[in-house]
C-alpha cells in the first residue's frame, strides 16, 4: 500500500535498503552496480530503485537531508514495507584530527544534538547504535577489499550552519564527523525492532577548510557504496 511519500507497492522493495540523502546517488548505485533495476518510487523526487547485487535484491533510495527527512522515510520503510535492514550511504565532515578527505567511516554510534529522541519519553538520555551485525559484516567487507576505515562515535548534527560553531568541543569527546542522519535512523531501528548502519565519506574537513565537489561527492564515494552492497550480499 503507498504512503504518502512512497508509491511503492508491497513487495517492491527488498528486505534490505541502502539509503543516501541524495537521490541522485541512489540513481547512480542503480545504474552503476544492481543488476535490473526498476524504479519503485519518483514522489517528491526521492527515487527508490530495487534490484539485485550478485544474486540478492537489493534496494536503494534516497532520504533527503536531515533527521525529519530520513524519519520519515526509514519509518515507512521498516514499518509499512518491512524492510529488514537499512544502510545509510552517505558524506561527513571530518571532526576528528586523524580523519582525512574521502576516508571512509563506519558510525557505531550517533551522538546528536536533536530532540528526535523525546517522542519516545524515555526517562534518561537514550545512545543511538547501529547494528553490530552490519557493523562486523561492514568491516569485514572493507578488510576484504583493503579499505582502510575509522569506525566510532559520529555527530547527527540538526544544523548545517551551527551559529554555536560547536564541531571543538565535540572533537574532544571523540567524535570522528559529522553527518545530519543517522541518530534518527538508529532510533528507528531500535524501535522498530530492525537493523540500521551508516557508513560515509568524509567530503569536508571543516576544521582543515578542505572540501571535495557536489559531483564527486555524488558519484565518486565508490568504496563506502561497495562496502554497502557488500554487506547486503554477507546478511541476506
Amino acid at each position: 500500500m503507498p504512503t504518502p511519500h512512497n508509491n511503492a507497492q508491497k513487495g517492491d522493495i527488498a528486505k534490505t535498503v541502502l539509503m543516501p540523502g541524495d537521490p541522485l546517488r541512489a540513481k547512480f548505485i542503480a545504474e552503476n552496480y544492481l543488476e535490473d533495476p526498476v524504479c519503485y518510487n519518483e514522489v517528491r523526487g526521492m527515487l527508490g530503485f530495487t534490484g539485485t547485487y550478485k544474486g540478492v535484491p537489493v534496494s536503494v533510495q534516497g532520504s533527503g537531508m536531515g533527521m525529519p527527512s530520513i524519519g520519515i522515510y526509514s519509518y515507512e520503510l521498516f514499518n509499512e514495507y518491512d524492510v529488514e535492514n537499512i544502510i545509510r550511504v552517505g558524506t561527513a565532515g571530518a571532526v576528528a584530527d586523524n580523519v582525512n578527505l574521502r576516508d571512509v567511516i563506519i558510525g557505531v554510534s550517533a551522538s546528536s544534538n536533536s530532540n528526535f529522541a523525546a517522542q519516545y519519553r524515555l526517562p534518561g538520555t537514550y545512545a543511538p547504535t547501529a547494528s553490530w551485525e552490519l557493523i562486523s559484516a561492514a568491516a569485514k567487507s572493507a578488510e576484504e577489499r583493503n579499505c582502510a576505515f575509522h569506525a566510532g562515535n559520529i555527530l547527527s548534527s540538526d544544523t548545517f550552519y551551527d551559529d554555536a560553531d560547536s564541531l571543538a568541543e565535540w572533537r574532544k569527546m571523540g567524535v570522528l564527523a559529522i553527518e545530519m542522519e543517522a541518530a534518527a535512523l538508529y532510533m528507528n531501528a531500535a524501535r522498530s525492532g530492525k537493523k540500521a548502519l551508516c557508513i560515509l565519506t568524509v567530503s569536508d574537513c571543516p576544521l582543515k577548510g578542505e572540501s571535495t565537489t557536489a559531483e564527486e561527492r555524488q558519484t565518486s564515494f565508490r568504496d563506502m557504496m561497495e562496502i554497502a552492497l557488500e554487506t547486503a550480499v554477507k546478511i541476506a
